[in-house]
């Protein structure tokens, strides 16, 4: 007779201490995301959420996949993103440097504590140059808007007086991102396995989901400051059917698969030859996740930030400028288009170089195993990257459907005459990807340690 998984999750000793040790560990990271920096100015980091623009859009994004640590200023305002960041320039340095990529693939296991080194000492300076730069950036937001504040820091500066406290935010922001991952490493050794930084990111963005929310119920005014507003029930509706909606339609993408047939040839057991196996190859439909997101959200944004240094020239540079951080700002109508295609450009070009690392025609090839009709070799490669490119087209344009989805539900609201809805903020792409992708890999994880003792039946059926 089987048993439940839900009921006996908790009977395991292993899996209920793995479980007790992943949610010690996150509380003590949301705790420490509380921790402001050292000489904040308050008054600055509250205009923060008021800007708006490309400004405005970057510090939400950057808010929300930090969990909110970004509008309190905290030692995790950064988040774990340095060290991921890291992770992605070591991944596209493997392919284009020779040596790199023979290391990887003449020992994979030594390939991977080799990336695992390098990706942690190259996430210091990438920490180092963020800090300063986030700093900078957000100083020059609050001085293109006006107003009293123009410094996140009571003292900025790198002379004088001003240095040590600089120097003491940016030591404090490098020293909270490798908390950060210190944590992430702890989860995934005494914890949910290989899940620490997918958790550190996913509790982040999951604690701004009841603040977004209670935004749809009560917030400010902000044409009546001592009068407040809420989303009408009818926009509420339609964003909980679209959020819903498109977490099936995430799910439904990420377990997408095209099974290739290979033929594995047959074994010798003593006198006699075993026949052939015939197995499957899975590629799957979007095997770049959210990358190309954070990739395209870059490329965009980085114009405007760039502009907005020189905001206050009066000159050609000025005007220059002034019409590159408007166009650039998120509000205009091409905008969308163009994240739209450059999410799905990016996506066949991390696509490529990802499956170029597998080198799967190689790896067959070793293993003495066939695609039928197909030669062993650079043949069987060059098939498997024409078939990974054809099926990478619908988690392709799916991706820059739910990229541009913010933008689609804004003007959706707009032909109603609604402008300011609060609910828009659960539609953010990057932080749906991480939620329902984190969340069915912990589900998948359960099941494998449920199963490992004796425990037969599914979470989900």
């Amino acid at each position: 007779m089987k048993r439940s998984s839900w009921r006996f999750l908790w009977k395991s000793e292993d899996i209920r201490n793995k479980l007790l040790i992943t949610l010690l560990l996150l509380a003590v990271y949301r705790f420490v995301a509380n921790v402001p920096v050292p000489g904040l100015n308050h008054a600055a980091v509250k205009g923060l959420s008021q800007l708006t623009g490309a400004g405005g859009s970057l510090v939400g994004l950057l808010d929300l996949l930090s969990g909110g640590a970004v509008s309190r200023f905290s030692v995790l305002a950064m988040g774990v993103y340095p060290y991921i960041t890291a992770q992605i320039i070591l991944q596209l340095l493997t392919p284009v440097i020779p040596a790199l990529e023979r290391k990887m693939k003449d020992d994979p296991r030594e390939g991977r504590i080799w990336m695992e080194k390098w990706t942690v000492i190259l996430t210091i300076p990438m920490a180092i140059l963020s800090a300063f730069g986030q700093i900078n950036i957000f100083n020059q937001m609050l001085s293109s808007q006006g107003g009293a504040a123009t410094s996140v820091l009571q003292h900025y500066g790198f002379s004088g007086t001003n240095l040590l406290p600089t120097l003491a935010a940016i030591i404090s922001m490098v020293a909270g991102t490798m908390f950060g991952i210190w944590i992430g490493q702890l989860i995934s050794e005494f914890g949910l396995r290989n899940q620490g930084l997918s958790l550190i990111i996913f509790s982040g963005i999951v604690s701004r989901f009841p603040t977004v929310i209670a935004q749809m119920v009560r917030r400010p005014d902000p044409l009546n400051t001592t009068a407040n507003i809420s989303d009408p029930w009818w926009a509420f509706v339609i964003i909980l059917a679209v959020f819903i909606l498109t977490i099936f339609g995430i799910v439904y993408m990420q377990l997408g698969r095209r099974n290739v047939p290979v033929m594995f040839p047959g074994r010798r057991v003593g006198n006699r030859m075993s026949m052939p196996v015939r197995s499957q190859l899975p590629l799957m439909i979007n095997m770049a996740g959210m990358i190309p997101i954070i990739f395209a959200q870059s490329f965009l944004t980085f114009p405007a930030i760039l502009a907005s240094f020189f905001l206050n020239k009066t000159n050609w540079v000025g005007k220059a400028a002034n019409w590159t951080y408007t166009n650039f700002g998120g509000n205009t109508w091409w905008y969308p288009v163009m994240f739209f295609i450059l999410v799905v450009l990016f996506c066949y070009f991390y696509t490529d170089v990802l499956f170029a690392q597998q080198d799967y025609g190689e790896n067959l090839k070793k293993q003495g195993a066939q695609i039928p009709g197909v030669v062993r070799g650079k043949p069987t490669q060059d098939y498997l990257t024409r078939v990974q490119r054809r099926i990478t087209l619908p988690g392709a344009v799916f991706l820059g459907i739910i990229a541009v989805l913010p933008n689609i539900m804004t003007g959706v609201f707009k032909l109603f005459g609604k402008t300011d809805i609060a609910g828009l903020g659960l539609m953010q792409a990057s932080g749906l990807l991480i939620v329902v992708g984190t969340v069915r890999e912990i589900v998948q994880l359960i099941e494998t340690e449920l199963r490992m003792h004796g425990y037969d039946d599914r979470l989900i059926n």
